[in-house]
């Protein structure tokens, strides 16, 4: 009996929602908690709001992000910061922090907002204003005409008032760009200032604002009077409370839609950005994470709250070729393990990829120093990551349209979220080929000395297939294990290469692997990851596992038998592999 009354009391609330009179359809809302106030004369649209809840022209709506839009008739988009009903006047703001950009041509005249500094100035407001785009850098005289957000180390740009003498500028290394009208204050125009303050005058709400009172159009005899308004007083009813609730939780569910939508459609649509957009993202590439032989990668902000990595490539056919295959391999996939591709920009000889930014750097970072305790990730996080990655070289395999082998696993190119979650990055090397194509034919080598599987260099180990991308993970997963690196092969290093054989050797005597090791369940991981590892690196690629029966290994018991010792025909004498791991307890 108590359901039922709930539901009927729910269902009497709704139908007042709906039908105690057309100003509760107009209750107040709010774009998030702390986004301005939104009533008469401005509608929220897409809240299922009646059109008469606000006036012609002052429509608004909500960001993903909860941030309050304004649309202006001449498809100018800025956010609202604050909006006085009192003195009706709103405030609006340019998240990119350029409004000559977001204004490039625009005739704000058709609005009905003017500008509040401007409205006292006659003589300013029929005023516009010229932007020129020079190639010479070096004018300080007119750095007081500079627009800074638009400049760059190879051009200036410059906004004059028409009327301006043009002698100021060097004219003949300039171009004109656009114009900006007048309805816009001169440090906007410059780049100087990131607000704009608009009033309004028709519809007159403030004296129903000063009465602490609602406003809406005069009605008269079933017609609405556009010119007059009238003053009702503010609802307080009981229903509001469940209508609050109500909205607020289709809200979130909407909002949770659209996110995952949006996230989605990124990752099958990565953005195409001009060179200009990259030096903003990563402001004048200020923040540098890391350089390698591909180029330089730079931390950069899409807006307040998404972070990104953008790496520059240099300039090589070799680039040319990573740069196509990275484009055209991580453009198409979203795996929960497999780095994002948020954009990519090809502007002339100007090449670079935009990603997903990840906290926590590369596995490598964590492998190469784990001989310090501090920094140790735990034997429980080391086999989550290796199942990680595991099944995103399976996704890679099978998951896709089509079969992607990766050709450079490794831990520098394991990336770590926030979390520890590992995602594989760096396509560049990536081949592309169809699910029934069991032999991939090849005319270079491709990856990592070290990494690297033995077909890939002799085809009498067998044919280069999708084991290769098995092989490089049995080497990271030694590498976790042994808590060192996996190195080239020279005359300076080769008593500290074959640290895969002294694990198989420890293993096989049931020696202690010497690693940190706190409890016998430590002790079961490390060697479960041991002796997938060596399965993997079994040098003929038939008798490897697939990523598949990697990914059940990892997570199925750990009474997994020892593979054939796969260093017993190189032709080597190293029976006593003498490679100490790293002791992680030290």
């Amino acid at each position: 009996m108590a359901i039922s009354c709930s539901f009927f009391l729910f269902m009497v609330f709704s139908m007042m929602d709906h039908h105690v009179g057309g100003e509760n359809v107009c209750e107040e809302l709010r774009c998030g908690g702390n986004g301005p106030a939104i009533r008469f004369p401005f509608r929220l649209k897409d809240m299922r709001q009646p059109d008469h809840c606000g006036f012609p022209g002052f429509t608004l709506s909500c960001t993903h992000s909860n941030q309050t839009l304004l649309e202006l008739p001449t498809s100018v988009k800025l956010f609202v910061e604050m909006i006085d009903y009192t003195t009706q006047v709103i405030q609006l703001y340019d998240p990119n922090h350029c409004f000559p950009r977001e204004l490039r041509g625009r005739n704000l005249s058709s609005s009905p907002f003017q500008s509040e500094i401007l409205l006292d100035n006659y003589y300013d407001h029929h005023r516009g204003y010229g932007l020129f785009n020079c190639s010479e850098t070096d004018h300080e005289r007119n750095n007081t005409h500079r627009i800074s957000c638009l400049s760059g180390p190879t051009h200036q740009v410059y906004a004059l008032y028409f009327g301006d003498l043009l002698s100021e500028l060097p004219i003949s290394s300039c171009t004109k760009m656009y114009n900006i009208d007048g309805d816009v204050p001169e440090g906007a125009v410059r780049g100087d200032v990131n607000i704009l303050r608009f009033k309004w005058s028709s519809p007159d709400c403030r004296r129903c604002e000063r009465r602490g009172k609602n406003c809406r159009i005069l009605k008269k005899n079933n017609s609405t009077d556009k010119s007059k308004t009238e003053c009702f007083p503010r609802q307080r009813n009981h229903a509001k409370g469940y209508r609050v609730y109500r909205y607020d939780k289709i809200e979130k569910e909407n909002q949770a839609k659209i996110k995952t939508f949006l996230e989605d459609y990124r990752n099958l649509k990565p953005t195409r950005y001009a060179y200009s957009d990259i030096r903003r993202i990563t402001n004048e590439f200020a923040d540098k994470l890391g350089q390698g032989a591909y180029g330089t990668v730079f931390k950069g902000k899409l807006s307040n709250e998404i972070y990104v990595a953008v790496k520059i490539l240099n300039i090589s056919k070799e680039n040319g070729e990573e740069f196509l295959n990275e484009v055209g391999t991580m453009g198409t996939i979203h795996h929960v393990n497999v780095v994002r591709l948020v954009g990519f920009c090809a502007d002339g000889f100007r090449r670079a990829l935009v990603y997903e930014f990840l906290s926590n750097n590369s596995l490598d970072k964590f492998i190469s120093s784990a001989n310090v305790k501090n920094q140790f990730l735990g034997w429980d996080k080391l086999q989550d990551i290796a199942i990680g990655i595991a099944k995103g070289i399976e996704y890679l395999h099978q998951g896709c349209d089509q079969q992607i082998l990766h050709f450079d696993i490794k831990p520098h190119n394991i990336l770590l979220d926030q979390n520890f979650n590992p995602k594989i990055s760096d396509f560049g090397l990536a081949k592309l080929c169809s699910k029934d194509q069991s032999v991939v034919s090849m005319t270079t080598t491709r990856g990592t000395m070290g990494y690297i599987a033995p077909e890939v260099f002799s085809r009498n180990f067998g044919n280069v297939t999708y084991k290769v991308d098995v092989y490089s993970f049995g080497m990271l997963l030694l590498e976790m294990v042994g808590g060192r690196k996996n190195v080239e092969v020279t005359t300076e290093n080769i008593s500290q290469v074959y640290f895969p054989e002294w694990i198989y050797n420890c293993l096989e005597q049931k020696k202690d692997l010497r690693v940190f090791i706190e409890d016998d369940g430590d002790a079961q991981i490390a060697k479960k990851l041991a002796i997938i590892g060596l399965w993997c690196i079994q040098w003929h690629p038939m008798n490897r596992p697939s990523i598949k029966v990697a990914v059940q290994m990892l997570q199925g018991g750990d009474n997994l038998t020892m593979p054939p010792n796969p260093f017993a025909s190189t032709n080597t004498t190293r029976t006593n592999a003498r490679i100490p791991a790293m002791n992680v307890g030290q």
